[in-house]
């Protein structure tokens, strides 16, 4: 399953008015891990950004999905709250609050507004749209269906590999206990940070 990366990359950048003017961007990558999302972002940018750049920080970030609109270029931020788990469950369980945050292309905040309610029309609860607000992502690079189709490729080799080292008895597993859990299930705050901090 991959996840979501916002990737800073510093560059110097070629302003309107001819000067050049050092830049830190973030961007948002689709990607299966941190050295999968720095290898896409040189990939992605490579042909978009004259120079050298470097990736001066990294963070796992988490958004429920994406709703880009052609003919708008900023991205708005959107976080959406309801409750989950109230009825139809346990008994005498109490109704979970749940958030999940949407980004999406607009020309103003009503405007961003407007299109998440249309692009969630198809939910069956009711749901609340505490903040929108505008996002410094300057780029978004989801998987591409020839990206899903090699990232599809490479997971069935590994299992297919794994269950074949398993066969032959080449490998041996150990597991600790508690080794099931995913320690780092909720780790959007997990950061590689540039060992220079930002720039001045």
């Amino acid at each position: 399953m991959n996840s979501w990366f916002t990737v800073k990359v510093k560059y110097t950048k070629q302003l309107e008015d001819g000067t050049f003017k050092r830049v830190s961007e973030p961007y948002l990558v689709a990607a299966m891990t941190f050295t999968d999302a720095e290898a896409r972002i040189y990939e992605e940018l490579g042909s978009l950004i004259r120079g050298e750049f470097m990736v001066t920080g990294m963070t796992r970030t988490d958004f429920h999905d994406i709703f880009h609109y052609e003919d708008a270029d900023v991205w708005y931020k959107c976080k959406i709250t309801y409750e989950a788990g109230g009825d139809g469950g346990e008994e005498g369980a109490k109704a979970k609050k749940v958030s999940q945050n949407f980004i999406v292309t607009a020309h103003s905040v009503k405007d961003a507004y407007e299109r998440l309610k249309e692009s969630l029309g198809g939910m069956m609860i009711d749901y609340m749209i505490p903040s929108i607000t505008v996002s410094p992502i300057v780029d978004v690079f989801p998987f591409g269906d020839e990206q899903e189709d090699r990232v599809a490729a490479d997971f069935e080799k590994q299992v297919k590999a794994e269950v074949a080292e398993h066969a032959m008895g080449t490998k041996t597993v150990f597991s600790a206990p508690g080794s099931d859990v995913d320690e780092f299930e909720d780790d959007e705050d997990s950061v590689i940070d540039d060992q220079f901090g930002e720039e001045e």
